[in-house]
């Protein structure tokens, strides 16, 4: 999505609470990182105490033994080391298309900030080492496949590090070229793994977040462009206002619909088309034009119930064993991926929900019976087909995302030889709920062809000032649909225009800012 925000002067500092923009800040649009220097004590602290139980000769699980079923294997002071090396590498195993730049930005910033809150016993150095990846732009390839979501996103986080030990793959400058190599083209210098560091550095919930925090920021923003395509939708269809009404959500108030009622009410003030059929016969409108405050509102209000779940997740620490300095080293379950994962499973619903009442009111804007409009929207029908295959690709996209939209929390396989015998599967949750997001994206394109089409054939009456800067935005990239062409390009340049932010910005320069 574009830009909702001044980008700071400062650095974003990991420990210190970060929020989503911060992330997105960071992750999309190179923020520059640094460390909280208070947090420089706590670090230190954690880290000394660590030591201190290595001189003592405590058995620590993953400091001085092995992990997961082979937790009772001990290791020799000598191998603290190679251990940690061994732990990336073998855990390193996973596939599929890798993770996109900005998501495994996403995951360096959150890992670093974990560390740095300081009850994970790393040296300081490992923290400001990827600080200075990210501030030199070398990103680590990582397989997006093989997370199941417990004891951490073990092979997506292994991946990241490699680069860290001089292993791996990365990409620096736009070139993918080994680990070693961009770390030495960046001017930095691979570190050698100390005592739980590798352990640290994998076990945690930051891919799955990372992937959530971002997908969470664009959905909150499609938010708003579906009231914009439906606001447009409904004038195209001389739908009626009063379900809009402030008394109509105030004895139903919640405040995902308090906001689209607003949202709709601004869009379609002084507009000539809905002052044209006020006093018309029709008494009611289809649920989905009737029934927008309440479905787009819910999605809003689930949506930012899993942005609070995800930013708690961010400023948390979800590695283990838990050090608690000059008190105790804590095996426990904070690597759990449980909360990330029902929060993702809920955000899948609700982004699904904005495409699958949208598709319904482009069905309803193609049909002549419903729209009173010529039949998918051909000036010459017949000899031109129109905008009809449009619902088809839309009724494509919906029913994969309820595919997709399946709870992925609801799975859970044994691992580790069955000493992990409950995951979250919050990683697949994530990613599950980015191509939801993606399909959304592409419904919501065609309903702004769809109905920028439609109200074509209300002219010389003109929409309202919000609908009618939405439309002239899209006509700076879209046409009107004259005689029948290709039309997916018409789809991809409003998906672009929607990603910019040009068609909210359009619209709020006009009616003021929207919810």
């Amino acid at each position: 999505m574009g830009i909702l925000f001044a980008m700071q002067d400062e650095a974003v500092r990991v420990g210190r609470e970060l929020c989503l923009d911060d992330v997105v800040r960071v992750a999309r649009y190179g923020q520059p990182v640094g460390l909280d220097s208070e947090s420089v004590e706590r670090v230190r602290r954690s880290r000394a105490y660590i030591e201190r139980l290595l001189r003592e000769g405590r058995v620590v699980y993953g400091v001085t033994t092995g992990f997961g079923k082979l937790a009772q294997v001990r290791i020799s002071p000598d191998n603290t080391g190679l251990l940690q090396r061994n732990l990336l590498l073998s855990h390193a195993i996973g596939v599929g298309e890798p993770l996109p730049t900005e998501v495994v930005r996403a995951m360096m910033l959150l890992r670093a900030h974990s560390l740095a809150l300081g009850y994970s016993g790393v040296r300081e150095a490992v923290i400001q080492l990827l600080i200075e990846m990210l501030n030199r732009w070398v990103h680590p390839i990582v397989p997006s496949q093989g997370s199941v979501g417990a004891s951490g996103d073990l092979a997506p986080l292994a991946h990241m590090c490699l680069p860290m030990i001089g292993e791996g793959t990365a990409e620096y400058n736009g070139t993918v070229m080994s680990g070693g190599q961009a770390m030495r083209m960046a001017g930095l210098e691979p570190i050698e793994l100390e005592a739980k560091e590798g352990l640290a550095l994998i076990n945690g919930t930051q891919a799955m977040t990372a992937i959530g925090a971002l997908t969470l920021y664009d959905a909150i923003e499609l938010c708003t462009l579906a009231d914009i395509a439906g606001a447009m939708s409904l004038e195209a269809l001389k739908g009626s206002l009063k379900p809009f009404d402030p008394r109509v959500v105030a004895v139903r108030p919640h405040p995902g619909a308090i906001i689209v009622s607003e949202n709709f009410r601004k869009l379609g003030v002084n507009s000539p088309i809905h002052k044209s059929h006020e006093h018309c016969d029709k008494v009611q409108d289809a649920y989905s034009l009737r029934c927008i405050p309440q479905v787009h509102g819910a999605s809003r209000d689930a949506l930012h119930h899993c942005k609070t779940v995800v930013e708690r997740e961010i400023n948390s620490v979800t590695d283990n064993p838990l050090v608690f300095v000059e008190e105790a080293v804590i095996s426990a379950g904070n690597f759990h991926g449980q909360p990330v994962a029902l929060a993702m499973d809920y955000a899948k619903i609700a982004i699904a929900e904005l495409a699958n009442i949208s598709e319904r009111r482009i069905e309803y804007l193609l049909d002549p019976a419903l729209s009173g409009l010529p039949a998918f929207l051909a000036r010459e029908g017949g000899l031109n087909s129109g905008l009809m295959i449009s619902q088809y690709t839309a009724a494509s996209l919906v029913s994969e995302n309820k595919v997709l939209a399946h709870p992925a929390s609801v799975d859970s396989i044994p691992t580790s030889a069955n000493q992990e015998d409950h995951v979250s599967m919050g990683a697949t949750a994530a990613r599950q709920a980015r191509m939801i997001l993606e399909n959304a994206r592409w419904v919501l394109a065609i309903e702004f062809v769809v109905a920028a089409q439609a109200l074509e054939f209300h002219k010389p009456l003109e929409p309202g000032p919000g609908v009618k800067s939405a439309l002239s935005a899209i006509r700076t990239v879209v046409p009107p649909l004259e005689t029948d062409r290709l039309l997916t390009p018409d789809v991809e340049a409003v998906r672009t225009l929607m990603c910019s932010g040009a068609i909210r910005q359009a619209v709020e320069s006009a009616i003021g800012k929207l919810g």
